[in-house]
């Protein structure tokens, strides 16, 4: 029950009245005047009448108070048996709340995520709903590597005391890989810069060096030592454009909590600094502009182009100043700086005299080391002159006949070239499942007729006559297009058809771009999963042995999505590197950030955890050393925490669930004494 005043008059009135009346009552006091006690009684009862008050009983509910218990499960606490400790800490705990009477017990499995552990923000979500005053108090189960420690202004604001319980051992040393600077991107065969170190979680451990691991795009493994707590720089040449992955990791020490943080992988993305194109046209042809379009038109190829002219042999008469002053550098391009170039090209090229046997030769050599080279070919390489009666034909899949074949045909992918990534899903091809299908492109009208003595043929006529040959020849690698009528798609002719797209992905399969490689087995991880893709030209595939981070090695089947491709996706549940062989083949995957930072520091510490706990005066215990510390309830303003226990605030509030008011005196009972005092004041004042 409560005591209230419902004034029967506005308050500034009855404010106003009872100053008048202290004022009145101060004056006759003063004065001495006979009968002031009975009328400074009379007033007070005319003003307590007028002021109203009441006796309001209210019927109440008590409100839990709420307490929030979130059970750290992130990653680092998987390791050391935190895991387990925390568990049982948290059923203990669960047993104990039970026992407190009006208490809501709100409990989180807080799993981490991927800015870390941010019990803070989970505790927030778990007591959006509740007013500050009806907390009492949030506990922490972790090991004390915590990422979002508000500053002190916002645990200024903390609803609550908050108590940590520690898991792990603090004394237990922990090293780890630290990586200080590596380039997102980095030039094909030029050299990217790596910065590491390494740390020991034990201060007091004496300073030694480690071995370091490297190794790059699963290759042969290579070893450094590195001094301790010294970033140390490592030079890496980039194999290919497209995703490099470096792995590195630190040798262990002993006793050290885990080794997860002392490995890591990172990505460098490979780009060609500039592919060098030599392109030698024999003779002006309408197929020339196509291809110098197409090379000029990419801003990573730098080409050198050279159409003969004006053979030796031609003598007609012209004056000798309208000739052209520059000499084809034939010593200088074939001979001295043939290496330095990605990729020849001969486009309807004959003996002229221009090249010689010695050139020629030079050039197998060049495509023996590991060069390429793509031959155009149209009348010209049946002519006596052909580059297949030079050092050359050694190079060449295909041997001519001997015969043109003429006359309009759409070319068709063969049964390899459905297979093949150079012409697989070329726009408008024929496909597998309608042999019928006749492509959606223009015609051709010539094709050189050969046969096909090595290699692969990707692309023919209806007939069965090759189009499109490729091979490997020593490191190297060679394409021969055996038709000088391609330019007709990039005209339009017809409708056209893929020239330039088809033209790319020769040149780039000939430079040996990973994406177009024949056989090949890649991974990529992304949400959680990694797709294992395996392209290959057999009619099957082995099942693929996947390592995961963990050590533990499981076959994964995979299945065909397409002619030539298989897929098989597997769940990534925990970050690192994953291996992946099928016995041929080898490649990785990375999933999550292997330098997380959840396993950036393994350490169980108080270090991060103890400001806030001191701030809003909890409790802070290590599990394996204090054991865990009682419950009990405490009054707000009292201490909450001790030497082995931790208090819950009690706050008392309640809800109100009825109410009904009575006054003190009836107002006419009031009103007869206050006339009564004045008949008295009136009686003395006149005797």
């Amino acid at each position: 029950m409560n005591l209230v005043l419902a004034p029967a008059i506005p308050d500034i009135y009855l404010g106003l009245a009872v100053i008048t009346a202290l004022i009145s009552a101060g004056l006759l006091l003063t004065l001495r005047t006979r009968g002031a006690l009975w009328r400074g009684l009379a007033s007070l009862l005319l003003l307590t009448a007028l002021a109203n008050p009441v006796i309001v009983r209210e019927t109440r509910a008590p409100l839990p108070d709420v307490v929030a218990l979130i059970n750290d499960q992130s990653p680092s606490q998987e390791v050391d048996a935190r895991a387990a400790q925390a568990a049982e800490a948290e059923t203990s705990l669960k047993k104990s709340l039970a026992g407190i009477p009006n208490l809501d017990v709100r409990i989180s499995a807080y799993k981490g995520s991927a800015n870390g552990t941010r019990l803070f923000e989970a505790a927030r979500d778990l007591l959006l709903d509740t007013p500050p005053d009806r907390i009492a108090g949030v506990i922490f189960l972790t090991d004390g590597q915590v990422h979002d420690v508000p500053d002190q202004a916002m645990l200024k604001r903390f609803p609550g005391p908050l108590h940590v319980l520690l898991t792990g051992d603090p004394d237990r040393p922990d090293r780890r890989l630290v990586l200080e600077q590596a380039p997102k991107f980095g030039i094909v065969g030029e050299p990217a810069s790596v910065t590491v170190r390494f740390e020991d979680g034990d201060k007091d451990a004496a300073v030694q060096d480690a071995v370091l691991t490297t190794r790059l795009n699963g290759g042969p493994a290579s070893q450094i030592i590195i001094p301790h707590g010294q970033n140390h720089v490592m030079q890496f040449s980039l194999e290919h454009a497209g995703a490099n992955i470096i792995e590195l990791e630190v040798e262990g020490r002993p006793g050290e909590i885990s080794t997860r943080n002392n490995r890591m992988a990172l990505s460098i993305n490979g780009v060609r600094d500039r592919m060098r194109v030599l392109l030698i046209s024999g003779e002006p042809n309408p197929g020339e502009r196509t291809w110098r379009n197409l090379l000029k038109a990419d801003p990573a190829v730098d080409l050198v182009h050279f159409t003969i002219l004006r053979p030796p042999e031609k003598q007609d008469g012209t004056p000798v100043d309208e000739l052209a002053l520059i000499s084809f550098p034939t010593r200088e391009l074939f001979l001295q700086k043939l290496h330095e170039f990605d990729l020849v090209i001969f486009d309807r090229y004959q003996q002229r005299g221009v090249l010689n046997f010695t050139h020629f030769d030079n050039i197998t050599k060049y495509v023996e080391r590991g060069g390429a080279l793509l031959s155009v070919s149209g009348p010209d390489f049946l002519a006596p002159d052909s580059l297949y009666r030079t050092p050359l034909a050694v190079l060449f899949p295909g041997q001519p006949t001997g015969r043109i074949i003429a006359g309009g045909f759409k070319p068709r992918l063969t049964e390899m070239g459905l297979r093949h990534p150079v012409t697989d899903s070329l726009p408008g091809a024929n496909s597998t499942t309608d042999p019928e299908m006749a492509p959606e492109w223009g015609r051709w009208f010539r094709v050189i007729e050969a046969e096909r003595l090595s290699g692969h043929t990707l692309m023919a006529t209806p007939e069965g006559e090759p189009l499109l040959i490729v091979d490997n020849f020593g490191n190297g690698r060679v394409a021969q297009i055996l038709s000088d009528h391609g330019w007709l798609w990039a005209r339009g002719f017809e409708g056209g058809g893929p020239q330039a797209e088809l033209l790319r992905r020769v040149a780039h399969w000939l430079m040996k771009e990973p994406g177009l490689e024949e056989e090949d087995l890649r991974a990529d991880a992304a949400d959680g999963q990694i797709t294992i893709t395996r392209r290959s030209l057999s009619d099957s595939v082995a099942p693929v042995q996947v390592s995961y981070p963990d050590g533990h090695i499981q076959p994964v089947p995979l299945n065909e999505k397409k002619t030539g491709l298989w897929q098989a996706i597997i769940e990534a549940r925990e970050p690192g590197i994953y291996r992946m062989n099928d016995g041929a083949l080898t490649t990785l995957a990375t999933s999550g950030q292997t330098d997380d930072v959840e396993y950036a520091d393994l350490v169980s510490t108080d270090r991060i955890l103890r400001p806030p706990v001191q701030s809003t005066d909890g409790g802070l215990f290590w599990l394996g050393r204090d054991g865990l510390p009682a419950l009990r309830q405490v009054t707000s303003g009292r201490d909450m925490a001790g030497r082995n226990w931790i208090g819950l605030r009690r706050n008392g509030r309640y809800r109100v669930l009825s109410e009904q008011e009575y006054p003190l005196l009836p107002p006419w009972l009031m009103l007869a004494l206050a006339v009564t005092i004045f008949g008295m004041a009136w009686r003395t004042e006149s005797s």
